[in-house]
């Protein structure tokens, strides 16, 4: 399983449903249809089915628990509000988001470098440092609070 390449179709999914009022199950189909045409998984299909079931948990959940996510990041973001944001930028923190709350195994640390690296190839110049900025608040404060239960 390529768990970079399952979070680049579930972001993928999560913008085509803003640009194209299409579900996230019709979005993630699109998406790896396309990457199935164009060779994109560079005609190594071994782990597919894996990265693709990943993806959609991740879509998936991200959906469901989209006003949960927002509302944790509006805590983080100072200045902006969510529906302001860049539609990439916003669908990464989300995946950050729900990774760090609702997905069990990945330390939290590690989806905010993931949620660096996909701002910084997908975003723009700004966008690896604005989403470091909002996930690092996230995480001392998330941190903060485990340590004062």
């Amino acid at each position: 399983m390529r768990r970079r390449l399952a979070r680049e179709i579930a972001v993928s999914g999560l913008y085509q449903t803003e640009m194209n009022e299409v579900t996230i199950e019709e979005a993630v189909d699109t998406v790896m249809d396309e990457l199935r045409d164009e060779n994109e998984i560079g005609g190594d299909l071994h782990g597919l089915d894996a990265t693709e079931l990943f993806a959609r948990e991740l879509a998936y959940g991200i959906t469901e628990r989209k006003e949960a996510i927002d509302d944790m990041l509006r805590q983080y973001l100072k200045g902006w509000q969510v529906d302001r944001l860049s539609r990439i930028d916003r669908q990464i923190l989300r995946l950050a988001c729900y990774e760090i709350a609702f997905s069990s195994g990945m330390p939290p640390k590690a989806a905010v470098n993931e949620a660096i690296e996909l701002a910084k190839h997908y975003g723009n110049e700004e966008s690896g440092k604005f989403v470091n900025g909002v996930l690092g608040k996230l995480v001392t404060l998330t941190e903060e609070a485990k340590q004062n239960e």
